[in-house]
């Protein structure tokens, strides 16, 4: 009767710190080390690993290649019998993984907020060498190529409005500071079906961007982003596979993305 209590009692322990451990990876924005989540919890190291490595076993968790923790498919699952729901990145992130393996670059999924292009999904290159975009960074659009495309599908009059609102401020020498040079790459851009950036939003990069249609309501792009020696228009045509993968994902689905400072439902 001790024993069985005592691993009763043990069980729970397991719980509670699993609770603990979620809570902190929620806390640090979905995305953390096990360095920072003993930390957090206060719990060791190797207490801690042995319990995440259950919950990734279980699929409530998973390591990515920079080896941090985030949710896995189990808890989208968990979450869409509750509200009928699924996060945007939670689509696309399969397909961005498997254009990251064709191409070997930085993958990034980007929505527009108002005249900025927000970063809310990336897949990294294994490259020693390589683009990183940090999860809710932000870009003026007219510095990115998905932001270019973003810009085309409001039309000329709100990209003229656009240019004299912000001024076309440069982010370095490259970057587009005049409306009639912008307006032609835009209208390129549209027509060709997918968008360049060279070195305008930093020194180096350079960028193949489409647009990727959802029922949000507002523009979503799909982008790789690498050195520019390295950059090819081989591509291409794997970048709007990818696209079109994500939006056949999206049928059917009641589709939100969620992240800090806003939430967007459909």
């Amino acid at each position: 009767m001790k024993n069985s209590a005592s691993n009763s009692l043990s069980s729970v322990q397991v719980i509670d710190r699993l609770t603990f451990l979620l809570d902190a990876l929620a806390k640090e924005g979905g995305r953390a080390s096990l360095k920072v989540l003993a930390a957090i919890t206060g719990l060791a190291p190797s207490t801690a690993f042995r319990i995440l490595a259950t919950a990734q076993n279980n699929g409530m968790l998973v390591r990515d290649e920079a080896g941090l923790y985030r949710f896995g498919e189990r808890f989208t699952e968990w979450s869409r019998l509750t509200y009928g729901k699924i996060d945007l990145r939670t689509i696309a992130k399969p397909v961005m993984i498997w254009l990251r393996d064709q191409v070997n670059e930085t993958v990034n999924l980007s929505v527009q907020q108002r005249d900025e292009v927000v970063y809310v999904e990336r897949v990294l290159s294994a490259r020693m060498m390589r683009v990183e975009q940090i999860i809710g960074s932000r870009a003026p659009l007219h510095t990115t190529a998905v932001g270019k495309l973003m810009m085309a599908e409001q039309g000329k009059a709100w990209v003229q409005t656009y240019a004299a609102r912000t001024g076309l401020p440069a982010l370095t020498e490259h970057t587009l500071r005049d409306y009639a040079s912008l307006w032609e790459n835009i209208e390129k851009s549209q027509k060709d079906g997918v968008a360049r950036d060279d070195e305008e939003a930093e020194i180096g990069v350079g960028c193949l961007a489409v647009l990727v249609r959802t029922p949000l309501p507002y523009h979503c792009g799909l982008s790789i982003s690498a050195p520019l020696n390295r950059r090819s228009d081989d591509w291409i045509s794997l970048l709007q596979d990818a696209a079109r993968r994500i939006e056949k994902r999206i049928q059917g689905e009641s589709v939100v993305l969620s992240l800090e400072n806003f939430t967007v439902d459909v």
